[in-house]
């Protein structure tokens, strides 16, 4: 399955093997307040292009990887909502949690290059997602959300009031908020899931569901 959109001349296409010294060096622009240890590195891209090829993009301008998605197959009970680590659920990086008949998409991260955004790259990497999703025949897909707007407000109120008020459309999350407008719907809350105080180390879990074929 070999997966290829043009956006003014960017093009969404099937990650490869040879990407994966430039996609580590992408994570570290885009997630600079990550821990080292929730960074993807290179050798672990290889594995992710081994172990699932058909849920792994990039964005490419000419050669120059510009944005990339990872994912892997999970199987996801929306009314449970059972605590993970987002360390825990890509494996320490090496995606040994995929499950290969898993039913749900789960979307490890988006990124894109500062020098490229507002170009409709991210858009363009969810609509390969949700190709995969339908055909592979999976229910959709899923993730946890950075809630990257409590940072601004975190001596006011708690991530649970902040959780609340982004779900309720009363405040603005600058990755949340844009996640729904894409087509993603707020299910729950994610604490503990990173270690990163711009989002108070929580997310919100989001599903968008497949395309009805």
């Amino acid at each position: 399955m070999n997966y290829k959109e043009n956006i003014s001349n960017i093009i969404i296409t099937t990650m490869q093997e040879d990407h994966a010294d430039q996609l580590e060096a992408l994570q570290r622009i885009v997630f600079p307040n990550l821990a080292e240890e929730e960074l993807l590195h290179a050798e672990q891209y290889k594995k992710h292009v081994e172990l699932f090829p058909e849920g792994q993009f990039v964005a490419l301008d000419g050669d120059e990887v510009v944005g990339a998605t990872s994912t892997i197959r999970y199987h996801f009970d929306m009314d449970k909502n059972e605590h993970h680590t987002f360390f825990e659920i890509m494996g320490g990086g090496w995606f040994t949690t995929h499950e290969a008949n898993g039913d749900w998409l789960y979307g490890m991260d988006v990124s894109v290059h500062p020098g490229y955004r507002g170009r409709g790259i991210a858009k363009a990497l969810y609509r390969a997602r949700q190709y995969t999703c339908t055909a592979l025949g999976l229910k959709g897909q899923m993730t946890v959300g950075m809630l990257n707007g409590y940072g601004e407000v975190k001596d006011k109120m708690t991530i649970d009031k902040y959780y609340e008020k982004v779900k309720n459309h009363e405040l603005f999350d600058p990755t949340v908020s844009v996640q729904e407008k894409i087509g993603f719907k707020i299910v729950g809350l994610m604490k503990d899931y990173l270690n990163d105080p711009t989002c108070g180390n929580a997310g919100a879990v989001i599903v968008m569901d497949a395309p009805i074929s």
